[in-house]
């Protein structure tokens, strides 16, 4: 063989290699593009039952059932009376295995009434925002968490419960509360829990002049649980490009709650 057939045979192989190394780098980055994130959220009726009874292993059991990363709880009791005296974060934590962050809206029954956070991640940082209410009204609260995902990539996470009553007055300035604490696109973030309200509503509509509401056309309902009727649970994400919905549904377990329970795959768009 000549000197240039050694060199034609050299060129070859070198680009071989460095193909297979491309290849192989640019699979990698391709798996390294996007990550799921399994979202709930679920009002818990601070540890009651539709059968008039205290039973927080039915409330794990949903939990554990769709093996969320982070999970928005709501009417979450701190050391009441009616809650026998339990910390329902640390309880549930216990028998989910999953990281708790309760947050109170308001002092309560001898304990504290509020949001709470379960999270497969740990946190970065939480923060408890309270919530614009009026006299005569329950106080209320969004809580925020910030985690880090796998990829290193930092997230937002937002539960909340809005004023319960038939005045959407409340309602709407908590919505416009929300809005100016997390109008800023710094961190992909999600917005979860009881709103109070309908989808047609003048609070939603708020809510959607920046998030956007993962349920896309779905139009299910989730309460009152053993029949549901109106649409009052929620997750939303933003910013919109940066989050796909992969999965969207409704949890009805007639027992647990008086609330369905929303689960959503959120995948994260990394690049």
């Amino acid at each position: 063989m000549n000197l240039s057939g050694k060199h034609i045979i050299i060129d070859i192989s070198v680009f071989i290699i460095v193909f297979f190394i491309t290849t192989n780098t640019l699979g990698q980055e391709q798996k390294r593009k996007t990550i799921e994130v399994r979202v709930l959220t679920y009002n818990i009726l601070h540890g009651a039952t539709l059968k008039n009874d205290f039973d927080l292993y039915k409330i794990a059991k949903v939990i554990d059932s769709l093996k969320p990363d982070i999970v928005a709880l709501q009417e979450v009791d701190f050391k009441t009376n009616r809650a026998k005296k339990l910390d329902l974060m640390t309880e549930l934590a216990h028998l989910t295995g999953l990281s708790p962050l309760f947050g109170r809206a308001m002092y309560y029954d001898d304990g504290e009434y509020g949001e709470g956070i379960l999270s497969d991640f740990s946190f970065i940082q939480t923060r408890r925002n309270l919530l614009p209410y009026s006299e005569g009204h329950e106080p209320r609260a969004a809580l925020e968490v910030l985690i880090e995902l796998a990829t290193g990539d930092t997230v937002r996470f937002v539960g909340s419960h809005l004023d319960h009553t038939k005045d959407p007055g409340d309602r709407i300035d908590q919505c416009a509360e929300i809005n100016r604490l997390f109008a800023k696109n710094d961190y992909p973030s999600i917005l979860a829990g009881d709103l109070n309200a309908e989808p047609d509503s003048k609070e939603i509509n708020l809510l959607k002049t920046i998030w956007n509401d993962a349920a896309g056309k779905n139009v299910e309902k989730t309460y009152p649980s053993d029949n549901p009727k109106i649409r009052i649970d929620y997750i939303m994400f933003k910013s919109a490009n940066k989050w796909k919905v992969l999965e969207y549904k409704i949890i009805q377990d007639k027992v647990a709650s008086d609330h369905c329970a929303v689960f959503a795959v959120l995948e994260l768009q990394l690049r």
